[in-house]
């Protein structure tokens, strides 16, 4: 149990790291998209624990879902770089998209089911593979979006 605590907290924290190395103005610009996926992410989970499309066995506090260190870890800082390096050219956010949320799926979810932190229930890998899609595609949208409001915004 104690070393699922640190595997946890390391997920959490260690991401946080890089931010420095993003950038104040990209962190800025990408923020909106990072921070409305998150909170999809975080309602999503809501559902999925009503569901019971996956279980997390760990809890990290009562009444906190057992994803909140991967939505506030590595999805949060994983959103902020992938858009940094993707942005405006769609094809190749979705790429990358489909390579880590294939990372995760395929190879994460194991360790972690091994680790015993997760466990798909209702679901298979590949409607979880869908569910990435899916909120890879709101977050470009909802970013493209922004971007586009504030931009006419500015010019006016």
């Amino acid at each position: 149990m104690r070393k699922l605590t640190i595997y946890i907290l390391l997920m959490l924290f260690i991401p946080w790291l890089s931010i420095p190395l993003l950038g104040k103005s990209s962190f800025k610009r990408y923020l909106p998209g990072t921070i409305f996926m998150s909170v999809y992410a975080t309602l999503e989970g809501y559902l999925a624990e009503k569901k019971e499309w996956w279980w997390f066995p760990y809890p990290v506090k009562p009444n906190v879902l057992g994803e909140m260190p991967l939505i506030l870890g590595p999805f949060f800082v994983g959103s902020l770089w992938t858009l940094k390096f993707t942005f405006g050219n769609f094809k190749k956010y979705m790429l990358l998209n489909i390579i880590i949320d294939s990372f995760f799926t395929y190879i994460l979810m194991n360790w972690f089911k091994r680790i015993g932190y997760v466990s798909l229930i209702r679901i298979n890998r590949f409607q979880l593979s869908l569910l990435f899609l899916l909120k890879s595609i709101l977050m470009y949208g909802y970013q493209y979006f922004h971007e586009f409001v504030f931009a006419r915004r500015k010019s006016n």
